[in-house]
């Protein structure tokens, strides 16, 4: 297949940056992914040590930045368990 070895890529310069952009965007969908799937409260890897992580963000702020209200002095609406 054309444009799939290196020295294809060395005839074909115009297929260099169509790698790159697409190599960059599965880069970063990985990123993403992972990071969804490590940061997340709602996701629990270890339910024996932390069955209920989502409890630990009850009084963190969510928002960047609030002109109005400051959410960390809020008490949060959620059920307590």
């Amino acid at each position: 297949m054309q444009g799939l070895s290196l020295q294809s890529l060395k005839k074909h310069k115009a297929l260099i940056p169509l790698y790159v952009c697409v190599g960059l965007g599965c880069g970063a969908s990985v990123f993403y992914l992972a990071r969804l799937a490590l940061r997340s409260p709602d996701v629990s890897w270890n339910k024996r040590t932390n069955p209920e992580p989502w409890q630990e963000y009850r009084n963190k702020q969510y928002k960047f930045y609030s002109p109005i209200r400051d959410y960390s002095k809020e008490e949060s609406p959620a059920p307590k368990y």
